[in-house]
């Protein structure tokens, strides 16, 4: 096996991860909220939670993937045309991260400063 060989062995193994992180991380933060779901009272509590969670879910999975398209460019395809796509796929994803954290956080990060000055202390974005 040579060094080719075993760097495309390592990428798919690292995008494999991120696949499994989330669908594990979607289906662990389904599961968690269905007992929260199923009372009246906690509905809209475990529907935010269940978002935040498959989110959080969606981030991680991303960023792990973008690790694989990194290694895959800079290690086995090192040509201009190939980071030039490492390039586009970056930043659509970092957009799209980006679009989930304020989904998520309700708050633009640009924003964060004001939030933790009107409470005191630093922002608690659950």
């Amino acid at each position: 096996m040579n060094f080719d060989e075993v760097i495309s062995a390592v990428v798919r193994i690292v995008e494999a991860a991120g696949a499994a992180i989330m669908v594990l991380g979607g289906a662990a933060a389904m599961i968690t909220a269905v007992p929260t779901a199923l009372r009246a009272d906690t509905r809209q509590r475990a529907y935010e939670k269940l978002r935040r969670n498959l989110g959080r879910a969606i981030l991680l999975g991303l960023e792990v993937l973008i690790i694989a398209d990194i290694i895959r460019t800079i290690l086995v395809d090192p040509t201009p045309q190939s980071v030039l796509v490492l390039g586009a796929i970056v930043v659509i994803r970092v957009l799209l991260s980006f679009s989930l954290e304020v989904e998520m956080d309700g708050i633009w990060p640009w924003s964060r400063w004001r939030l933790a000055a009107n409470k005191g202390g630093t922002p608690n974005l659950k």
